[in-house]
């Protein structure tokens, strides 16, 4: 059961659903090589005035737009889906343990290696942007800047100081509201029917804060912030997965095993979909659309994508991920703790090589496997600590 998405072994608990560990490490991987490629984008740009406002912390000359592509499709699902991993058992711990004993576990959980990373990994992330940007040398100075007076960017924890929100909204509901959490009957819910409600509920919440705040701006409250469009977008994964979960494993089983039985079909349909949000993309520049006309285009494009890819990816996972598989369990285990470590390695990574003539894909690549290779095997040593591995 996977009762926390960033927490121990798939092997460790017995009935974990261990295709969904296994997948949660291959979208952290996702989420480094995002990181790992960012600098070598086309689009990208050094903001010498507000350094934060880069397209990424690092910006180097060599561009690929092959990696133009890898963002733009990795960007368009992979928060969502961890959002909605994370929802899956939050009622089975809240009905289990209690608003109160679950608040508490997941502050203890959560709100500690944030704001470790917030004081300690992020500014490391970011000095090598500040210095790009034509920042003095002097890292003290800098770090006493960033948690005084800013700015004080959040980089990959703000997806844990969300989560934990949500959480935390999640446990005033059942407050609010305790006949609201009652366990379902035993119908399995049908994933197409599933896949036709997530899509409009998505499109409702995101579509209409897309065309109002734009793709681009972050509300923030000082470390903490989120991308101001996808609010609803990840409020709503995060509530799809504990629909889900509501029925505990075998609900969760259950469904899996119908996505599983039509796996070509959903891999079939977010390739598709995928192809559509590319072109979206595309199509407003090519027809000279006006801005809000191609914004909605492309915001609708990427919720049916979106919700594609959160169905085909577990259903390729239900149905090959059996048996043993050592590096995939370990990848799994430390996931958490390469999410929060990988981030500094990527941008020193990409400020080391800015003078390396090589190519961008040579560069992107080399960068993934540097961050990929030493965060995982920081998380392993860290994890075997016991004063820190019990956060991690």
């Amino acid at each position: 059961m996977v009762q926390d998405p960033h927490r121990s072994s798939p092997a460790a608990a017995a009935g974990r659903l261990v295709a969904l560990d296994r997948m949660r490490g291959f979208v952290v991987g996702l989420v480094v090589l995002h990181h790992a490629v960012l600098a070598y984008c086309t689009f990208g740009h050094i903001d010498r005035v507000h350094y934060p406002l880069s397209t990424a912390p690092i910006v180097d000359v060599r561009r690929w737009i092959g990696f133009d592509l890898a963002v733009l499709l990795n960007d368009g699902f992979f928060m969502p889906l961890l959002f909605g991993l994370s929802g899956l058992f939050v009622r089975d711990g809240l009905v289990r343990k209690g608003a109160g004993a679950y608040l508490r576990a997941r502050f203890g959980r959560l709100l500690v290696p944030f704001v470790v990373a917030e004081l300690t990994l992020v500014p490391l992330a970011y000095y090598p942007s500040f210095l790009q940007a034509g920042g003095a040398p002097g890292f003290a100075a800098f770090w006493l800047a960033t948690v005084t007076t800013g700015p004080w960017p959040s980089g990959p924890p703000w997806f844990i100081g969300v989560l934990l929100l949500f959480d935390a909204a999640a446990a005033l509901m059942l407050v609010l509201a305790p006949r609201g959490w009652p366990a379902p009957p035993g119908e399995t819910p049908r994933p197409g029917r599933g896949f036709v409600g997530l899509l409009a509920v998505t499109s409702l919440v995101f579509l209409p804060l897309l065309l109002a705040v734009g793709p681009s701006r972050w509300f923030a409250v000082g470390p903490l912030a989120i991308q101001g469009s996808r609010v609803g977008l990840y409020a709503a994964y995060f509530a799809a997965g504990a629909w889900l979960g509501r029925g505990g494993r075998p609900m969760v089983a259950g469904f899996g095993r119908a996505l599983a039985r039509r796996c070509g079909l959903w891999v079939a349909l977010a390739v598709a979909a995928g192809m559509a949000f590319v072109a979206a993309h595309r199509l407003g520049a090519a027809l000279h659309m006006p801005a809000r006309s191609a914004l909605a285009l492309v915001g609708a494009a990427q919720a049916v994508f979106c919700a594609a890819a959160c169905f085909a990816l577990p259903a390729l996972f239900l149905r090959a991920a059996e048996g043993r598989r050592p590096a995939w369990d370990s990848l799994a285990a430390n996931s958490f703790a390469i999410y929060l470590l990988h981030y500094p390695v990527v941008t020193w990574t990409q400020f080391g090589l800015l003078g390396w003539k090589a190519g961008a894909v040579a560069k992107g690549l080399a960068t993934f496997a540097v961050a990929l290779g030493a965060s995982w095997a920081g998380a392993a040593l860290l994890r075997r600590w016991p004063v820190v591995g019990r956060w991690l």
